[in-house]
């Protein structure tokens, strides 16, 4: 069980009934009652009686809102006691969208200590629908992902918009045979762009969901991909990998995403920082 378990359970709690915790979490009715019924089957008892008057505990839930409760107050003193380091005057909690993190995080870090050093930071890479959830429950400021997601409570500005161009290892490769290209998850929007492209194209001997991965098995084995543009460049210096030319390039565009807990000026800081290290970013493509 993770802290955003706990939380959402003394969430139900503490208002009564699942659509008020979801109300109060700006989550989806779906999302708390789906972490609920993980919990009740990682403990093996039902936890809550759901009425059309709201949400009770059952026994095994009142034994356990004593543990949950201790769990969400030592986090929230553990984030407390870090929050603030000596020599700081704001904490930013960043996320990345695992895809997206390379190089821009890199570059986000590296202006923020030149343009801010008194700011400390906090930066954590992951899957972009579980960033979104820690935003929404304060326990990130902001995070960077691919999409513009709708969540109840939080906006989505565009920050930048990379391409995904099609590479290969060498010239002999045929870019578009099933058994040497090697699709990656680069989200529903990219999928429904190539095919559109390619109808006729067959399944690919081999799918990756994770770009870094999918490179490590390209550089090793041969084949093609796409990938992002500005990723690419150090393999494209040193000829590993070539554009394959007279092929379609597809927008990928990354969101940033926030709510309301940063103070307007440091959000301010936090946005010049990311539009910087987004031009950075595009800025090295070829």
């Amino acid at each position: 069980m993770d802290i955003a378990t706990a939380r959402t359970f003394m969430e139900i709690v503490r208002t009564g009934s699942f659509v008020n915790a979801a109300a109060a979490l700006n989550l989806t009715q779906t999302a708390v009652s789906a972490r609920i019924r993980v919990l009740e089957e990682q403990l093996g008892h039902q936890l809550f009686v759901r009425s059309k008057s709201g949400a009770s505990l059952t026994l095994a839930g009142e034994r356990f809102q004593r543990f949950a409760s201790d769990m969400v107050f030592a986090w929230d003193n553990a984030r407390r006691s870090l929050a603030s380091p000596a020599g700081s005057t704001t904490v930013i909690a960043l996320g990345f969208e695992a895809s997206l993190w390379n190089p821009l995080a890199a570059h986000w870090l590296h202006g923020m200590r030149q343009t801010h050093p008194d700011f400390a930071l906090r930066v954590r890479i992951g899957p972009a629908t579980t960033l979104v959830e820690q935003v929404a429950e304060g326990t990130l400021d902001a995070a960077v992902v691919y999409g513009a997601p709708q969540q109840p409570g939080l906006a989505a500005e565009l920050l930048m918009e990379e391409r995904l161009v099609l590479v290969r290892t060498g010239p002999e490769i045929a870019p578009l045979d099933p058994a040497s290209h090697v699709a990656i998850d680069w989200g529903a929007d990219f999928d429904a762009r190539f095919r559109a492209a390619f109808p006729d194209f067959g399944e690919p001997m081999v799918a990756i969901s994770y770009g870094p991965l999918a490179l490590d098995h390209l550089l090793a084995h041969g084949g093609s991909a796409w990938f992002r543009r500005g990723f690419l460049r150090p393999w494209l210096i040193r000829g590993a990998l070539q554009l394959v030319p007279d092929m379609p390039e597809f927008p990928y565009p990354a969101h940033l995403v926030h709510g309301a807990r940063l103070p307007d000026g440091v959000m301010v800081c936090l946005r010049e920082g990311l539009r910087a290290a987004a031009g950075a970013t595009l800025g090295e493509t070829l």
